[in-house]
């Protein structure tokens, strides 16, 4: 007669929480796009073309801006923004105020002064849900969401400590900062 043995269910393990000094001691350097949201590891699939293509137009626009006006800096991802030991994103354009360059090291450990998000499919919600409220929390003075799909840009001011749309733009439209004074951006009639 045969006997059944009884195992007792193993109970799902939490995820590993990370600090970013460990995911960096891990894992020194990556292409992966790679975050943390209250120290657990959130990967990305990597950008697609038409996203890459989309975040260089913006880039350019940017870059060109803020180096004539010799405003400070602009970075594109992958670069880690450590917002905390246990957040960290990575926005993909970052402006870096000249007065704040000190936050510029071998990643950006502290708040940036502007980010911008291309929403993808994966990432909508957490682009123009999760991180406008983290960004938000944080104090990231503006906030430029793109939406291919929707081909719209909306840029979102930080006013007394939440988030108000500042300006929105879609197809042959111009999109306008608050925080770059006169820095206008007009949504691509063809490509992207």
């Amino acid at each position: 007669m045969a006997t059944a043995s009884l195992t007792r269910p193993r109970r799902p393990r939490p995820p590993r929480l990370w600090t970013y000094s460990e995911l960096r001691a891990e894992w020194p350097e990556t292409n992966q796009p790679v975050e943390l949201w209250n120290g657990e590891l959130v990967m990305a699939p990597a950008p697609s073309p038409g996203h890459q293509d989309m975040i260089f137009h913006f880039a350019r626009a940017f870059h060109e801006f803020v180096t004539r006006h010799s405003l400070g800096k602009v970075f594109l991802s992958p670069l880690d923004v450590v917002l905390s030991e246990r957040r960290v994103v990575q926005p993909d354009l970052v402006f870096i105020a000249r007065e704040n360059l000190g936050i510029v090291r071998d990643c950006i450990r502290g708040v940036p002064d502007l980010t911008l998000e291309v929403v993808s499919e994966s990432s909508w919600r957490r682009d123009r849900i999760e991180k406008k409220a983290l960004y938000e929390q944080y104090g990231v003075k503006e906030y430029w969401l793109v939406d291919p799909d929707s081909r719209t840009i909306e840029v979102f001011a930080l006013v007394k400590g939440a988030y108000r749309l500042h300006s929105k733009a879609a197809t042959g439209q111009t999109a306008c900062s608050k925080l770059l004074a006169g820095f206008t951006l007009t949504w691509p009639q063809t490509g992207s």
